[in-house]
C-alpha cells in the first residue's frame, strides 16, 4: 500500500515538473487548451497542463533573412540579379501562430515576390540611383500583408545589383562620357570667368592710367626677384617726364639767339 502511494506521488511530481516551462524575456508561449486558444504566457516560469494543454514557443526578437540573388527584368527590359536582406519580428505571438501556418516561410516568400514585382516596375537607372526609395516601397508592401499575421517588417535593404558584362561596359562608357562632359563644362566656365576678370581689369586700367604704371613696376619687381641675370627693358617716357620738367625749371629760360627782337642792346 505504501509502495503504491509512493509511486503515485512520484508520478504526480513528475507530471507537475513536466508542465513547468521557463521562457526568456524575449519569448512568449502560445497555449491551446483542448484546441482552444488561451492567453499567451511568459516570460518567466509558466505551467502547461500535461495532455490537456499544448503550447508553442515564439521568439519576439528581430529575425534576419538573406534574400538570395533573384532574376529580375526591369521596365526597360534589362536583366539583373537583386539580392537583399529582410528584417522582421513578431509583435503578436498568438496571431503569428493562428493566422498563418509558418510565419517565417510565408514572410520570406512574400518578400521574394514583392522584391521581384517592385523591381520590375522601375528602370535600371532608377534601381541604381533610387535604392532607398525602392527598399521603402518593398518594406511598406510586405508590412501591409504581414500585419494581419502579427509580423512587423523592420527593414529591407538591397545588397547587390548584378548586371550582365555588356551592360556594365555600357554603363562604364556612359559614366566616362558624363565625366568628360562635366570636365569640359568646368573648363569652359573657368575660361569665361578668367576672361571676365581680365575685361574688368582692363576697364579699371583704362579709366585710371596710373594703375597701368603700377602694374608695370610690379612686373619688373617680379622679374628681378625670379631671375638673377641682367634685364634690359624700355623705360616709359611718362616716368621720367616729371624729372625733365624739374631740370628745365632749375636751369632757367634759354638765352635768345643774336639778332632776335627780344635781345637787349649792349
Amino acid at each position: 500500500m505504501a509502495i503504491g502511494f509512493g509511486v503515485v506521488v512520484l508520478v504526480g511530481v513528475a507530471v507537475i515538473l513536466s508542465g513547468l516551462k521557463v521562457l526568456n524575456e524575449y519569448e512568449r508561449g502560445v497555449v491551446f487548451r483542448l484546441g482552444r486558444l488561451m492567453p499567451e504566457r511568459g516570460p518567466g516560469i509558466i505551467f502547461v497542463i500535461p495532455i490537456i494543454e499544448r503550447w508553442m514557443r515564439v521568439d519576439l526578437r528581430v529575425n534576419t533573412w538573406e534574400i538570395a540573388a533573384q532574376d529580375v527584368i526591369t521596365r526597360d527590359n534589362i536583366s539583373a540579379k537583386l539580392s537583399a536582406v529582410l528584417y522582421f519580428r513578431v509583435i503578436d505571438a498568438a496571431r503569428a501562430i493562428t493566422e498563418v501556418g509558418d510565419y517565417r516561410f510565408a514572410t520570406r516568400e512574400l518578400a521574394l515576390t514583392t522584391l521581384r514585382a517592385t523591381a520590375g516596375q522601375h528602370e535600371l537607372d532608377e534601381l541604381l540611383s533610387q535604392r532607398e526609395v525602392i527598399t521603402v516601397t518593398v518594406q511598406k508592401i510586405i508590412d501591409q500583408h504581414t500585419e494581419p499575421w502579427g509580423i512587423k517588417v523592420v527593414l529591407v535593404e538591397l545588397r547587390n545589383i548584378d548586371l550582365p558584362q555588356d551592360m556594365q561596359r555600357a554603363i562604364a562608357r556612359q559614366a566616362e562620357a558624363e565625366r568628360d562632359r562635366r570636365a569640359k563644362i568646368i573648363a569652359a566656365e573657368g575660361e569665361f570667368q578668367a576672361a571676365q576678370r581680365l575685361a574688368d581689369a582692363a576697364q579699371i586700367m583704362g579709366s585710371n592710367p596710373i594703375t597701368l604704371q603700377l602694374r608695370y613696376l610690379q612686373t619688373l619687381a617680379e622679374i628681378a626677384t625670379e631671375n638673377n641675370s641682367t634685364t634690359i627693358f624700355p623705360l616709359p617716357i611718362d616716368l621720367v617726364e616729371p624729372f625733365i620738367r624739374l631740370r628745365q625749371l632749375a636751369a632757367g629760360p634759354a638765352p635768345s639767339p643774336p639778332g632776335s627782337i627780344n635781345a637787349k642792346p649792349a
